[in-house]
């Protein structure tokens, strides 16, 4: 990473922080620390912020969909899987980009990804 442009990501990220330890559940603080962490590469922490999204917005198909994404970049495909399922049960309905995002890269070619896939095209869950 380009060291000016690094240094902008430092400084979102420590912004992104202070504001979360303000505001421990707000939704859209975490949601915006969880994506600067994954970009940054921090899998660990991203996925520790979208396990706390889980559990604060439950009924949020796209925060089960980031968290099917740090477990997939931090390489546990069964939960990867489990919480995928749960994205698409409550209301995610990104066909087209489950198949291009690239951290689902890991678990693309296990025959449960395009299962899920046909379900939800079965079910008229996607968007085009």
């Amino acid at each position: 990473m380009p060291r000016k442009k690094q240094s902008e990501d430092d400084l979102e990220l420590r912004f992104l922080e202070a504001l979360s330890r303000r505001s421990p559940d707000h939704v859209r603080i975490l949601q915006a620390l969880g994506d600067m962490y994954t970009q940054t590469g921090q899998i660990r922490e991203g996925l520790a912020v979208d396990l706390r999204l889980s559990s604060l917005a439950p009924g949020d198909g796209t925060v089960w969909y980031n968290l099917a994404c740090s477990y997939a970049l931090s390489g546990s495909k069964d939960d990867a899987f489990a919480a995928l399922e749960k994205a698409v049960f409550t209301g995610y309905a990104g066909y087209d980009w489950m198949q291009e995002d690239k951290d689902l890269e890991s678990i693309r070619k296990d025959p449960r990804f395009k299962q899920l896939l046909t379900r939800m095209k079965g079910s008229g869950r996607q968007e085009h």
